[in-house]
């Protein structure tokens, strides 16, 4: 079941400690209202997520903690206690755990067998689509490489059941710290949360709670203690640490999308709702280099909040979208407006015929793997009429489900020979350009004030 043996010394904290402080890695968006924690055993919420599970109850939040088995393997070798007596004794102990954190934490304890994971999967799945809510959400467990199948399952079904419903999940390792060095760790693909000291304090007298796994059971031979002092402490950092899913698995389809706006409602990223995203928009515009255009096409306009202001400025606009459930709220939001047309479209495979003088490409790029981007940006260069221009406008922080990054779709862009860049504008959150075509030229040359 597993490599390794808990009673090895294991690697210490501080060659961890080391290794952290030479890196500056990514803080975990907290941008969910509910939080989802999937456990293996007893205390690997605990251990792996109780900073952030406290963080989110103070703000607010909600959170859900589901625990697949009792943990009743935990001492095969006790003369003491039964796997009966262990599986009451651990499911107890995380119930108080849990009330430490806060009461307000829901908890669903499934009971199935330590060890045995493997055979119940559809037990698993079904128990985390019956938690799930409506609302933003992020979930969180056990990582399937940290060397224990338990956790490798459970990991394995909570990506399954996140991929099928387009749901943000991360995974927490447990026991790469104690087994693993600073090579193993897959330092590309982590998150932080920081923690203030009344996280790490509650974070500690919960961990304390679980007394089976932390103490002996007796001082009979079998009844050692499960996490010795140099394991504990790993999850005494002021951080906690979250592994990305991969992002090699193609551009998001489809069945992303419409799992995604079902879940989330018709204002998932807070277009309407978010400063932010009404600041981005004012920007966007006001970096268009003329006044007036043609004809504009909209690749992935969503809920048409952007769409609205293109329509300002536009003779016509198509907007396409790969999803129905945005381009309905979009029609609401326009209505009849002359010169607007609203299309489904899966991009960049079906792409519309003719030319356009205004290409719009907000938000959108990451979502295709790098084959697609590259043939989204010919497709672009080839749609783009000889006095266009493109504006292009993305996120920047990393996102794990996008199978890419805005800095990447803005390389990309900046590497297609046929367009030149006429505008960069860049922040820390997000990065917008402006390209012309062959014959496009600045504002000044536009108007007549230069040459």
């Amino acid at each position: 079941m597993v490599s390794f043996s808990h009673r090895d010394p294991g690697t210490a904290e501080a060659t961890w400690a080391a290794a952290f402080a030479d890196r500056s890695l990514p803080a975990l968006p907290e941008d969910f209202d509910h939080l989802v924690v999937v456990a293996a055993h007893p205390d690997d919420e605990t251990l792996g997520v109780a900073g952030l599970m406290a963080r989110t109850v103070r703000r607010g939040g909600t959170v859900a903690v589901l625990i697949t088995t009792d943990g009743e393997g935990s001492h095969p070798d006790s003369p003491t206690r039964t796997p009966i007596d262990l599986a009451r004794l651990r499911r107890d102990e995380a119930e108080r755990a849990l009330d430490r954190l806060s009461p307000r934490i829901r908890r669903r304890f499934l009971g199935l067998p330590d060890g045995g994971t493997d055979t119940h999967r559809d037990e698993i799945a079904t128990a985390l689509r019956d938690t799930l809510i409506s609302g933003p959400t992020l979930v969180v467990s056990t990582w399937t490489g940290d060397g224990h199948r338990d956790h490798r399952v459970v990991g394995e079904v909570v990506a399954q059941v996140c991929g099928e419903r387009g749901i943000p999940w991360r995974s927490y390792p447990i026991w790469l710290w104690h087994w693993g060095t600073p090579d193993d760790a897959p330092w590309d693909d982590l998150d932080v949360v920081a923690l203030d000291e009344d996280a790490v304090e509650a974070k500690r007298a919960a961990t304390r709670l679980h007394r089976s796994q932390v103490e002996p059971l007796s001082p009979a031979a079998g009844d050692e203690e499960m996490l010795h002092a140099g394991m504990q402490q790993h999850f005494e950092r002021p951080f906690e640490v979250f592994v990305r899913p991969p992002r090699d698995s193609g551009s998001l389809t489809r069945d992303f999308f419409d799992a995604f706006y079902h879940r989330n409602g018709d204002d998932p990223w807070g277009f309407d709702s978010r400063w932010y995203e009404q600041r981005k928009r004012a920007v966007t515009v006001a970096s268009l280099p003329r006044a007036r255009y043609r004809s504009a096409l909209e690749l992935g306009c969503s809920t048409g909040a952007l769409t609205a202001l293109l329509a300002d400025r536009c003779d016509t606009v198509l907007a396409l979208d790969i999803a129905d459930a945005p381009l309905a709220v979009a029609a609401r939001r326009l209505g009849e407006r002359p010169g607007v047309r609203f299309a489904r479209a899966e991009l960049p495979a079906q792409w519309p015929a003719g030319t356009f003088d205004l290409i719009v490409l907000s938000e959108v790029g990451y979502y295709w793997d790098r084959a697609d981007l590259t043939r989204a940006v010919a497709r672009i260069a080839a749609s783009l009429a000889p006095d266009g221009h493109l504006i292009a406008c993305h996120w920047r922080h990393p996102v794990a489900e996008y199978p890419l990054s805005g800095d990447e779709v803005h390389a990309a862009l900046d590497a297609e020979q046929a367009l030149g860049r006429l505008l960069r504008h860049e922040e820390e959150d997000f990065v917008l350009e402006v390209f012309g075509s062959s014959q496009a030229r600045s504002v000044a040359a536009e108007t007549g004030l230069v040459p």
